[in-house]
């Protein structure tokens, strides 16, 4: 797996777990607007935001996936989570939880957090999307999986998640 251009902890429980990717490699996509212009040779998958954020108190964290075609506002999720007011998390915080850098946030980063802190909040229309891609823990590449294996590897690690929708919002 030396070839593979990310995290090796996920490589390994992505093999465990027998769940199958496809791996583009490509240069560094810190932004929705940079990867872009990399994925548009890749079919028939939705390619993810995903946003970090805490709470008011600093003692919650959410992570929130979505299609990066939808905008976002964070006084509609506000609102929705009903938390108070929201800011994105830290370098530290993302290093903390989710052993992650800013510009590599990915879902993938929860095998890192062994306490289950992160909370998930994730877009109900991407379960109409045969495949999803996320950077593999580091913005150098992506990987594409199926939905259902996403939920199946959410499911291993046992964050607990909800399913969100952007559109009434």
């Amino acid at each position: 797996m030396n070839e593979l251009i990310g995290d090796r902890e996920l490589y390994e429980k992505l093999k465990e777990l027998d769940i199958q990717f496809e791996y583009h490699q490509h240069p560094p996509a810190p932004t929705i607007e940079i990867a872009v212009q990399y994925w548009k040779d890749i079919k028939e998958t939705t390619h993810c935001k995903n946003l970090f954020f805490r709470n008011h108190k600093g003692n919650r964290h959410y992570l929130v996936i979505f299609d990066h075609r939808k905008e976002l506002g964070i006084h509609s999720l506000e609102k929705y989570l009903k938390q108070g007011k929201l800011s994105f998390a830290s370098e530290q915080r993302m290093e903390k939880y989710l052993g992650l850098k800013p510009g590599s946030v990915s879902p993938f980063g929860l095998i890192h957090d062994k306490e289950h802190h992160v909370y998930l909040f994730l877009d109900k229309d991407l379960g109409e999307m045969p495949n999803i891609s996320f950077h593999p823990n580091d913005n150098r590449a992506s990987l594409v999986i199926s939905y259902a294996n996403f939920l199946r590897f959410l499911g291993n690690l046992g964050n607990k998640y909800e399913f969100m929708d952007f559109a009434a919002e």
